[in-house]
């Protein structure tokens, strides 16, 4: 009889624990750690949005994020990645490269172009516009207007 009960329990909750670990929500890559990423892994791929802070308490840097991930769908439409760095103790290569001083945001086309560089938050809305100004941005909506239809 406890063989049963056992068997039972172990059989009923086993699926239960299972659509747990399934429900538990994967990592969003759109938001990639940058302590430890080389830029040129995006070159050509990807634009890249940075967001340096020198804590994640930074009152800059939380709003900046909950700024991005209100509109993530508008972000990946445009290919790009988000990168955070709060660590300047870690001298990532981004920092080496780009000397933030506190807060920054910058945003990197996918020629590897700077295209800005701001002290304070913007929002998803201005960053697509910048974007959409880009000449790769430009030729990829005339492509995607001139492919036809399937």
């Amino acid at each position: 009889m406890r063989r049963l009960a056992f068997v039972l329990i172990a059989f009923l909750t086993g699926p239960a624990l299972a659509a747990e670990e399934a429900e538990a929500p994967a990592p969003d890559p759109l938001f990639i750690d940058a302590t430890e990423i080389e830029l040129d892994a995006f070159q050509w791929l990807k634009r890249t949005v940075i967001v340096f802070a020198d804590s994640p308490n930074d009152p800059r840097f939380i709003q900046q994020i909950d700024l991005l991930k209100e509109r993530p769908d508008a972000l990946r439409e445009r290919d790009v990645v988000v990168l955070t760095d709060t660590n300047p103790m870690a001298d990532s290569a981004l920092r080496e490269k780009l000397h933030p001083r506190g807060f920054m945001m910058v945003l990197i086309g996918k020629d590897g172009t700077i295209y800005l560089r701001k002290p304070f938050p913007w929002d998803v809305r201005e960053i697509s516009r910048s974007i959409d100004k880009m000449p790769l941005r430009q030729q990829e909506i005339r492509d995607r207007r001139a492919a036809p239809i399937r």
